[in-house]
């Protein structure tokens, strides 16, 4: 019996910084120069999405489309090795999951699964370079969450969104018990401060989020104020687009 590899995810230095796609200063977002970018300024965690080409890869990708390069194609109408040699500035092109781990060994990973097609693939790429131990995987769709982290024994996880309602429904009736059972199998609930009207980011939140057993993860935050003002009230990572602010944000408040 192969026994499932001790996650890592959580052992980097809290709070935690989350590089968002990546740090897209002078370089596309979700780009090997853009982690090595996050990476350098001190980002504990790279942030990033994952489609899937025509010959079934897993794509870094946030957008399932080429809009923002003036094309109405979708990722999942080329291969791998087309999508390879677009040009999104910098030098830089798509690349798989299985390229961005290769490259980055011992970087920690945050993963969002956009499709059900690209759940196997993200979780075969996984695997093909022992990674379960040192990624996270998500999505905002519970039953693609539960399909992926059913592919990789031993992986941690995110609550999806439909999981985060239920535990703010149930923070703001001070069940904890059903906050615990509702984020069973979670590490963390990643979440904005706000939806719409709706403050999600509360002191009690966070001590029923903390009681339950889990991290909160605020986003996508990016104003140095804002990134005080949420560490001081107890979230224990930021995901933000601008990990350079973040990390001398909190060499300031240290």
């Amino acid at each position: 019996m192969v026994e499932s590899p001790q996650s890592e995810f959580l052992t980097a230095p809290s709070p935690r910084v989350f590089a968002h796609r990546g740090l897209a200063q002078d370089a596309p977002e979700n780009t090997l120069l853009a982690f090595v970018k996050a990476l350098a300024v001190g980002a504990t965690h790279l942030e990033t999405d994952v489609h899937v080409s025509l010959d079934c890869v897993a794509v870094i990708s946030h957008d399932p489309v080429l809009a923002s390069l003036g094309r109405d194609v979708r990722i999942d109408q080329l291969t791998m090795a087309e999508l390879r040699h677009i040009n999104l500035g910098y030098g830089q092109g798509f690349t798989s999951l299985a390229e961005a781990l290769e490259a980055f060994p011992t970087a920690l990973f945050n993963i969002d699964i956009k499709t059900d097609a690209a759940a196997e693939p993200a979780a075969r790429a996984i695997k093909a370079q022992r990674a379960t131990a040192r990624v996270l995987v998500t999505s905002f769709n519970e039953q693609r969450r539960r399909h992926v982290v059913s592919l990789l024994p031993g992986v941690v996880s995110s609550a999806s969104a439909p999981l985060v309602g239920r535990a703010v429904a149930a923070a703001n009736l001070g069940l904890t018990a059903l906050v615990r059972r509702t984020l069973q199998g979670c590490v963390a609930v990643q979440v904005p401060e706000r939806a719409g009207p709706v403050r999600i980011i509360t002191p009690r939140f966070i001590t029923m989020m903390h009681r339950a057993g889990v991290e909160v993860h605020a986003w996508t935050i990016n104003d140095p104020l804002d990134m005080i003002r949420l560490l001081d009230l107890g979230v224990d990572g930021l995901v933000t687009d601008r990990t350079d602010l973040a990390v001398a944000a909190i060499t300031r408040r240290t």
